[in-house]
């Protein structure tokens, strides 16, 4: 198992700076590609294409397992809320689920009224 760490462990450095080396000059030619023209923005280095991809995952994209996570507090919150209700009364709440997005069998009933 220890010689098989000594093949892979290079070898994921190596793509993590590739992948890493591939995202940078893509932001770098889009923006220098796109911008300039329709914007007037000056163009851009790769280190700076580098920071902007940087900024981004940070702002929109998270850092880690972000939507895991989340999802996992999700359901573990509606859990507490709804452990304690009685077999009809979650049939109740998915039926009037249904009916307010309009998913039951009548839904298309109701729209018009």
């Amino acid at each position: 198992m220890r010689k098989k760490w000594i093949f892979i462990a290079p070898l994921a450095i190596l793509a993590m700076l590739l992948f890493t080396f591939i995202g940078g000059e893509i932001v770098l030619h889009l923006w220098n590609w796109l911008l300039p023209p329709l914007f007037g923005f000056r163009q851009i280095n790769f280190w700076q294409a580098l920071g902007l991809l940087l900024l981004c995952r940070i702002l929109f994209g998270g850092l880690g397992r972000h939507s895991y996570y989340g999802r996992s507090r999700f359901r573990r919150r509606m859990e507490e809320r709804c452990g304690h209700a009685t077999p009809e009364e979650r049939e109740r709440f998915r039926q009037r689920m249904r009916e307010r997005l309009g998913f039951g069998p009548d839904a298309g009933e109701n729209k018009g009224q």
